[in-house]
């Protein structure tokens, strides 16, 4: 089963409304990512219904009609069940009375079977199916428990007289139990219903994003016409009108126009951001208040909106490494219990009162039931399904379960400079030239040296001096010195730009302008120096300014006990200069991308849990090697794919509302496998009798599934509280 799928590729996920599921359509176990199958089917492990690999796919509820079918019957035909054997509990058994022992018997027989042989078929056929794949699970327990009571009961009905003396009660009658067996049924079936209804619900938060893309959208055709086209017809390069209050229907460029998008369905940011000729839009934002026409760069699985839900879809099929404990306790639970089920059916059956089988029959049955593990397999799943939507719609994707509970430990936050803490837009705020150099001609060969750069300020640097009217001269020649600056050859000149270092390298003195770059540093700009033909010719400093909400996100921090730590190549002067004016513990500056990875491994080396949230390419090395790397979906892909976590919105916001989910989750999954493990622990002793030598209690079969349900609505329940948490 678990290999069928090697052949087929996944469909591609869109962020379009559902697709009909077709016959290739692969399925695979919440709880079992490694199991998938082609088509729809029960876990091979576990039991549990499988679920379309595809998010984009319409959710198929058949097995929660079957499920809830089977629930109904089985009500129908236990309610008279239980009537017939409460109301012989009554002084002078007025069932019996009324319709006679005998017929009250076998109206207990027709009652239960149709429950046994329809309702709880899909037990028997899960256990068997799990003791064939050397797997055992609840149904095991359910389909053995179930079975023993309904057997019994049936024997005892046709063939009363070839039971022994210790199975007879005072009046010389064999129990039956033909209520227990319907009754767990009932119950199990409810929990059944309770738990489909409850995944379907920890999938809302994708339903919400996939209904986010409109189905519809304005195409603007080569005639200028505007007509309606689904959206799914759009091309790469297409112009798509957007009015006043319309979804974005895909992502582009707006090329006219200019307005407000509420992007926060999104970012989980509540503030509308403005848009204008060249800025970029999402698909499944809301544009505010003007009107705008915008170019189609990214359709289909390339969409914003198709990648989140995508990370969602993968994130809740992933597991946390708390699972494989859980995992190694199940393993081992299910025997075991089968063990204390058959000890106890032994211990009553020889020094139990009379009729000592029976008690013993009744003992093994609760021991089984109560015992079953389907409260354990649910714990960490439901509360990974729930935690990995409501971070995207809070503008925090969880690459795997695992990223999440790692979070939760981290003490230390190394964060990027550029991009992170700051804008991330630089802009040239001085040119200052020495030694009688002309000022323009400097900044026309500094600009055509930076345009042959990949550094994050050349660009600013050529964007300031277009600004200035200058336009840069042809390169000749260009060289990247890393961590050091440039050299290029501009003109017949030989321009360098960059640190002391750099002026340094190529033989020029940079002392008279030491004092200038200083100054310019301490006002948190980066300041390089310029050198043309061997030499000094002047400074330019660009300013990177801080968003406005990274000081809030540094207190907040601090507020959760985090410490942060700033890590840039920028000069130290400079970092140190920003560092002050946002309360960050530690700065390393003057950092070669190559050295980032080493300053984390250095942290960690000191016993720190460390996590990084950088933008860059060159962040990547450093975003792997952190316990957890954090992405700012603002920045590449390349650093995106190292990381364990994207904040969409690329603000460190993102940061706080990251840790108050991890730990949330995780506090909700250590309650949940406390609700499970808390039956079990105490449920299994006393189902097995340890407390009728005291007190006379012998746990009832049917209180034993209510406990049993119980556990498993505890969790359910219980992860489900994660959608109303505040981020």
């Amino acid at each position: 089963m678990q290999n069928q799928h090697e052949h087929h590729a996944c469909h591609e996920h869109t962020a379009q409304p559902a697709r009909p599921i077709g016959f290739d359509t692969i399925y695979t176990c919440p709880m079992h990512p490694e199991v998938r199958q082609v088509g729809p089917g029960s876990c091979p492990k576990c039991g549990m219904a499988l679920e379309p690999v595809d998010v984009g796919a319409e959710q198929d509820d058949a097995e929660l009609r079957d499920m809830t079918r089977r629930f109904i019957v089985s009500a129908i035909f236990t309610a008279p069940l239980l009537v017939i054997t409460m109301g012989n509990l009554f002084p002078n058994e007025p069932i019996d009375g009324l319709i006679g022992h005998t017929v009250a018997r076998w109206s207990e027989l027709a009652l239960a079977t149709p429950v046994i042989l329809y309702c709880a078929w899909q037990f028997f056929v899960r256990g068997v199916r799990s003791v064939r794949n050397m797997s055992p699970n609840m149904f095991t327990l359910v389909g053995m428990g179930v079975g023993v009571a309904y057997l019994f009961s049936v024997v005892a009905t046709l063939a009363p007289g070839i039971f022994p003396e210790a199975f007879r009660d005072e009046s010389g009658q064999v129990d039956i139990y033909f209520e227990a067996a319907a009754f767990i049924t009932m119950l199990v079936l409810l929990g059944q219903v309770l738990e489909l209804r409850a995944r379907s619900q920890t999938g809302s938060a994708i339903r919400e994003l996939l209904e986010l893309a409109p189905p519809t959208a304005i195409l603007i055709g080569d005639d200028g016409a505007d007509s309606q086209v689904p959206v799914e017809r759009l091309k790469v390069g297409d112009r798509v009108r957007v009015r006043p209050g319309d979804r974005i229907p895909i992502d582009g460029v707006v090329v006219e126009g200019h307005s407000a998008v509420d992007e926060s369905m999104i970012t989980g940011e509540p503030i509308p951001v403005r848009k204008e000729k060249g800025l970029k839009v999402t698909g499944g934002t809301v544009n505010m208040t003007g009107s705008f026409v915008m170019q189609v760069d990214r359709v289909g699985a390339d969409t914003m909106l198709a990648q989140i839900v995508q990370m969602v879809s993968d994130a809740q099929r992933s597991r946390a490494p708390i699972q494989k404990l859980v995992d190694a306790v199940a393993a081992w639970f299910v025997p075991a219990v089968i063990v204390v089920a058959i000890v106890s059916f032994v211990v009553w059956s020889i020094v139990g009162p009379s009729p000592a089988m029976a008690y013993a029959l009744i003992a093994a049955i609760s021991v089984l039931i109560i015992a079953c593990p389907c409260a354990l397999g649910l714990a960490t799943p439901m509360s990974i399904m729930v935690a990995a939507g409501k971070g995207a719609q809070n503008g925090v994707l969880i690459k795997d379960a695992e990223a999440l509970e790692t979070f939760e430990k981290i003490t230390t936050i190394v964060v990027d400079k550029t991009g992170t803490l700051t804008e991330g837009k630089p802009k040239l705020v001085e040119v200052q030239a020495v030694g009688g150099v002309d000022e323009r001609r400097m900044l026309s060969l500094i600009a055509a040296a930076e345009r042959s750069s990949e550094h994050p300020l050349a660009g600013a640097i050529v964007a300031g001096a277009t600004e200035r009217g200058i336009d840069p001269l042809e390169v000749e020649g260009f060289e990247s010195v890393t961590g050091k600056g440039i050299r290029a050859t501009v003109d017949s000149a030989i321009v360098g730009i960059g640190s002391t270092k750099m002026m340094e390298a190529m033989g020029v003195d940079p002392s008279s302008l030491a004092q200038a770059a200083d100054e310019a540093r301490r006002q948190g700009q980066t300041a390089m120096l310029v050198a043309i033909d061997g030499q000094l010719a002047g400074m330019i400093a660009v300013a990177d300014p801080i968003k406005e909400s990274t000081r809030g996100a540094i207190e907040a921090m601090h507020t959760l006990g985090l410490r942060v730590v700033m890590l840039t190549g920028d000069n130290e002067t400079t970092a140190n200069a920003i560092a002050s004016q946002l309360d960050i513990d530690d700065v390393r500056a003057d950092v070669l991308p190559q050295q980032k990875a080493d300053v984390i491994k250095e942290l960690q080396a000191n016993g720190e849990r460390v996590a990084m949230a950088g933008d860059g390419v060159n962040d990547a090395p450093a975003l792997a090697q952190a316990d957890i790397g954090i992405a700012m979906g603002t920045g590449s892909g390349v650093a995106i794919e190292s990381a364990g976590m994207t904040l969409v919105g690329g603000d460190l916001r993102g940061l706080v509302r990251a840790r108050k989910l991890s730990a949330s989750t995780m506090r909700n999954i250590r309650q949940n496998l406390f609700f499970a493990f808390i039956y079990n622990a105490a449920g299994v002793p006393i189902a097995a009798g340890v407390l009728y030598p005291f007190f006379g209690l012998l746990l009832s079969p049917m209180i034993a599934a209510a406990a049993m349900s119980l556990s498993s609505v505890s969790v359910i329940v219980n992860a489900l509280r994660l959608r109303r948490f505040q981020l």
